[in-house]
C-alpha cells in the first residue's frame, strides 16, 4: 500500500492507495477536521468518536464500511486510524452539518476522477509516482529501477490473474514465495529489518534489491508461461523455482562483492528512523554516519 498526504484547501488529508483493489483509502478524522472546520485534531477525533458511536447505534452502513490502518501522525509516528473510500465518506459527510459539505463531495469525486483518468492513461499514474519518488529524494537511477521492476511485477500478476490465482491472499502467497526463495527472508521479516510498518517494501529497496526482486519475477512468470502454469500448484512451483534463479544469482555476487544484498538501509523520514533507533528496533549505515 501507498501513503501519501493531499490537500483540501489548507487541510492536510492522509490517504492509503491499495494497489491490488485500485481503491484510495481517506482517513475519516482528516475529514471530519475538515467539515467541523476544527484546526485541534485531538478536537476533530473527539467528535468523530461521538458520531461513529452514533451512527453504530443507529446500524449506519457507514460505520461497518470503515477500516483501520496505520498512517503517520505528527510525531512521525504510525498509528492506526479509521480510514474510509470514498463512497463511505459520501455517506459519512450526510451526518455531519457542514458548509463544507458539498466542497468536499466534489473534491472526493475529483479524486476518483483522476484515478480513473490513470486507469485510462497508465503514463499519468507513471509521472505522479515519479514526481512522489523525486520528491522523497530518489535518484533518477532508482527511479528507473522501481518503475522498471513494476513493470515486470504487473506482467506477472497479470499472469497470475489469468490463470486462476485470485487477487489478495493468493498474490500475497506467491509474491512471499517468490521473495522467501530469492532473499532467503520473507517480505514480513524483509520489512521488519528495514523498520517498516505500512509501507512498501519496494519503496525502501535499494538499487540491488530492486534488481534481484525484477529478475526474481521475471524468472517466475517465464518458467510459468512456459508450462502454462495454472492455479496455486503449479504456479507455487514456479515461483520458487523462479525466486531460486535468482537467490543463486545473489550469493554469486555476494561471493564476489563481499557485500550482502539484502539490507536494512530504507528511505523513512530522518525522524521516524530516530524514534525507531531509541526503541532499539532499527540502525542503519546511515544513521551511524
Amino acid at each position: 500500500m501507498e501513503t501519501d498526504l493531499t490537500l483540501f484547501e489548507n487541510y492536510q488529508i492522509r490517504r492509503v492507495y491499495d494497489e491490488e483493489s485500485e481503491i484510495w483509502w481517506f482517513s475519516v478524522v482528516d475529514i471530519i477536521q475538515v467539515l467541523t472546520q476544527q484546526p485541534d485534531y485531538q478536537t476533530a477525533r473527539k467528535y468523530w468518536n461521538k458520531l461513529k458511536e452514533r451512527l453504530g447505534k443507529e446500524g449506519s452502513e457507514s460505520v461497518t464500511n470503515c477500516h483501520r490502518l496505520k498512517l503517520p501522525a505528527a510525531d512521525g509516528k504510525y498509528y492506526l486510524t479509521d480510514v474510509a473510500t470514498a463512497e463511505t465518506l459520501l455517506r459519512l459527510i450526510q451526518s455531519v452539518p457542514s458548509p463544507k459539505a458539498e466542497p468536499i463531495k466534489l473534491w472526493l469525486a475529483k479524486v476518483g476522477y483522476e484515478r480513473m483518468q490513470e486507469m485510462a492513461d497508465p503514463a499519468l499514474s507513471l509521472n505522479r509516482a515519479r514526481q512522489t519518488w523525486q520528491k522523497h529524494g530518489r535518484s533518477e537511477k532508482w527511479i528507473q529501477q522501481r518503475m522498471t521492476g513494476q513493470e515486470t511485477r504487473n506482467k506477472l500478476t497479470d499472469y497470475w490473474a489469468d490463470h486462476d490465482i485470485k487477487q489478495g491472499e493468493e498474490f500475497a502467497i506467491l509474491t512471499n514465495i517468490v521473495h522467501q526463495e530469492w532473499a532467503e527472508v520473507s517480505v514480513q521479516t524483509h520489512k521488519k529489518m528495514k523498520g517498516l510498518n505500512d509501507h512498501n517494501l519496494r519503496d525502501h529497496m535499494s538499487e540491488a534489491e530492486l534488481i534481484f526482486t525484477a529478475l526474481a519475477e521475471l524468472s517466475t512468470r517465464q518458467l510459468a508461461e512456459s508450462v502454462d502454469a495454472t492455479g496455486m500448484d503449479e504456479n507455487k512451483v514456479a515461483a520458487k523455482t523462479g525466486g531460486n534463479i535468482a537467490k543463486k544469482a545473489r550469493l554469486e555476487l555476494e561471493s564476489k562483492t563481499g557485500k550482502k544484498v539484502i539490507t536494512a538501509d530504507n528511505y523513512l523520514p530522518s525522524a521516524r528512523r530516530q524514534a525507531l533507533k531509541k526503541s532499539g528496533r532499527h540502525k542503519t549505515k546511515r544513521d551511524k554516519k
